[in-house]
């Protein structure tokens, strides 16, 4: 563009001239003839002015490089040596730059150089340069911009310097991204840190040892140290295993062997041996060789995934055998339990029929006392109600206790109250083998118990031989479903039909308080006083019944707030008029496929009583002592009853020990029977 616009400005300024001075020639010649000599003067030196090179030979060819001679010498006039040996540099390194680069003036802190301002000027007026080239550039100047052209310049200075401040700034952009990663994990880590704080594990109803109840604020930091080891031990000798690096392989696994010695049974600091810090100080050498020798994250990250996995595998399959042994813990009568119910039976059969009767008999049908309805097979859980309900009642000789037992213990039960009368109370023991109207023609339940197919579920012979399989249903197949004793809580008005109120108690319940202010308590015309159970979703009627059966789904609200049974008032005058024995029945029939409940007590009693059960105040009845770890000791101390429902029954070895002493400070461990059958606290 440049060499273009140059050359129109040579050809106006040196053609035109030309022909003008011929035509002046001409005009001289007609008008003067007397200038001729004059006007070739002037054209030699006009000439000898324009072209100065050596390199033409004839006018002709002067006028014709002169042209572009005049145009390139212009353009190299507006760079220096300094600029074209940085645009050199630039080019090699970043590949070739445009002109308008310069022109919009766009360069770098490292692009500029003095005299960077006097070269954009330059660019910007042609014609000043054109007609200063004009005036003062020589031939010589001319040539030695022309070989600046073609030299070579290898590293030169503004190279250099270039390329220092690129790996400056290269150097200085790394470090601050290194710096944002580092800030941005830290921020991770500790939102992290923060979730992980608010994360509470705890689930209601289930017991874990990572519950915030249960940290232990003793760390055991060197027992945590060497299992820590053990894990990267045996990550360790894995791949090396893999790499068939057979030595390090056999020292790792070695060194494995030494330290779960040393650690033994240890579970706290304290019980360490003295040499685990020896055993620590070897293993952490040997890991630092298998780090420099193994050490790949991809590779060590699957083997602690793997690990972990297989870790999880493990506690599954420890939970569910965990849930089948407390199922089956939950069935068993401890050894020395059922020494003290023969031990008693033997003693009860050997007195004479005169000795075997109960005082006070004529207040057990007298509606104006607090009557009680204990149903069990357990003498010593049956004692402890007994005795702690008389040790904190106000007025003991107006409490009359209804026990039902079955006929393998009904001896026992009655020689254990002869022995240990409950003071000035009232007692009496029945057979619930006794009660004749209480048969399969009018119980449904009694006729299914008797059926084909509930045999086959409680007594196939196919059973699962591993300890996990069936846990999850294992309790619906509980003994105590067998049992007419524990459905005999439908039948009070037929069992007491001249009473009015009765409380209804479990057998593993503890009385901590006076509870004669329950029959003041106005149910409003409701037939059941009870606690109620649910919390947010926890123990409604979805949880116990299946609402995908269109007879439950009709009649029943899945959000209806359940309640629990084990310490129950109920209205038998209420009872009868509602006929809820007649209600019972129907349900229990429709049910004996089992599809509308599984086996138990609770869900037809949801179901009978729905509608008919009026909420008693919560410090009345506290529950859960039977599987719950985190209940609030303020709320159980100021509870008038104590439930261990679940299957941590405290006369298990499985109870759980912050409750148990509730329970035993009722028992006489001094009592002959109790020692000789080595029941200890």
């Amino acid at each position: 563009m440049v060499s273009y616009k140059r050359g129109n400005s040579v050809r106006r300024n040196g053609g035109g001239g030309r022909s003008g001075s011929w035509v002046s020639v001409l005009i001289v010649l007609v008008v003067l003839v007397l200038l001729p000599v004059g006007f070739f003067f002037g054209v030699g030196m006009y000439s000898n002015k324009v072209d100065g090179n050596d390199m033409s030979t004839s006018i002709s060819k002067q006028d014709v490089d002169w042209r572009a001679k005049l145009a390139f010498q212009h353009v190299r006039s507006l760079f220096s040596k300094k600029v074209i040996d940085i645009i050199k540099a630039n080019t090699e390194d970043l590949g070739p730059l445009s002109l308008d680069s310069f022109r919009k003036n766009n360069l770098s802190a490292s692009w500029k150089f003095s005299g960077q301002d006097n070269v954009i000027d330059n660019i910007s007026r042609p014609a000043e340069i054109a007609e200063t080239n004009k005036k003062g550039t020589t031939p010589g100047k001319q040539e030695k911009i022309l070989d600046v052209g073609h030299s070579q310049s290898v590293d030169t200075p503004e190279k250099l310097a270039r390329r220092q401040l690129r790996d400056k700034r290269r150097e200085i952009r790394a470090a601050e991204l290194v710096k944002k990663d580092d800030d941005v994990i830290v921020k991770l880590e500790n939102a992290a840190i923060q979730r992980s704080k608010s994360v509470d594990s705890a689930v209601l109803g289930k017991y874990s040892i990572w519950r915030k109840e249960n940290d232990n604020e003793n760390t055991d930091t060197t027992i945590r140290l060497v299992r820590d080891q053990m894990i990267m031990a045996r990550v360790y000798h894995s791949i090396a295993t893999m790499k068939n690096n057979t030595r390090l392989a056999r020292e790792l696994q070695n060194q494995i062997k030494e330290s779960r010695r040393a650690l033994g049974d240890a579970t706290a600091d304290a019980d360490l041996s003295r040499s685990v810090a020896e055993r620590i100080k070897a293993m952490g050498q040997l890991l630092s060789k298998a780090k420099e020798q193994l050490y790949d994250c991809k590779l060590v990250t699957g083997k602690l995934r793997a690990m972990l996995q297989s870790a999880d595998e493990q506690v599954r399959s420890l939970k569910k055998q965990s849930t089948f042994l407390s199922q089956l813990a939950a069935k068993t009568i401890p050894n020395g339990i059922h020494c003290l119910s023969m031990r008693l039976t033997i003693d009860y059969y050997l007195l004479p029929p005169e000795k075997r009767k109960f005082p006070n008999s004529e207040n057990l049908e007298n509606p104006s006392l607090y009557h009680y309805a204990l149903f069990s097979d357990n003498v010593l859980a049956a004692s402890v109600v007994v005795n702690s309900t008389i040790m904190n009642a106000k007025e003991p000789e107006k409490h009359v206790f209804h026990l039902v037992s079955d006929k393998l213990n009904f001896g026992a039960m009655n020689m254990w109250f002869l022995l240990n009368p409950p003071g000035k109370a009232t007692i009496h023991v029945e057979n619930v083998d006794e009660f004749k109207w209480l048969n399969s023609s009018y119980c449904p339940v009694l006729r299914q118990l008797e059926s084909a197919a509930m045999k086959e579920y409680y007594f196939k012979s196919d059973h699962q031989t591993t300890l996990s399989a069936g846990a999850a249903n294992l309790k619906y197949r509980n003994p105590k479903y067998l049992s007419m004793l524990n459905h005999l809580r439908f039948y009070l008005p037929q069992v007491y039909p001249k009473l009015n109120k009765i409380l209804f108690l479990d057998d593993d319940i503890v009385v901590q308080k006076d509870l004669t202010g329950l029959w003041r308590v106005d149910l409003n015309g409701k037939v059941n006083g009870a606690v109620e159970t649910c919390g947010e979703s926890f123990h409604r009627f979805d949880k116990y019944l299946n609402f995908s059966n269109p007879h439950i789904a009709r009649n029943f609200d899945p959000n209806a707030c359940g309640w629990a049974y084990g310490m129950n008032m109920f209205d038998l005058v209420e009872w009868k008029k509602k006929d809820i024995t007649g209600i019972y029945h129907r349900w229990q029939n429709m049910n004996e496929d089992r599809v509308l409940w599984k086996l138990g007590t609770l869900p037809p009693g949801l179901m009978t009583f729905y509608g008919l059960t009026h909420p008693l105040e919560k410090s009345w009845h506290v529950l859960g002592l039977g599987y719950n770890p985190s209940i609030d000791k303020n709320d159980i101390e100021k509870a008038a009853v104590v439930h261990y429902n679940g299957n941590m029954k405290p006369w298990l070895e499985l109870a759980m020990t912050k409750y148990r002493p509730y329970w035993v400070k009722y028992i006489k461990f001094d009592h002959p029977y109790i020692r000789g059958c080595k029941l200890g606290a």
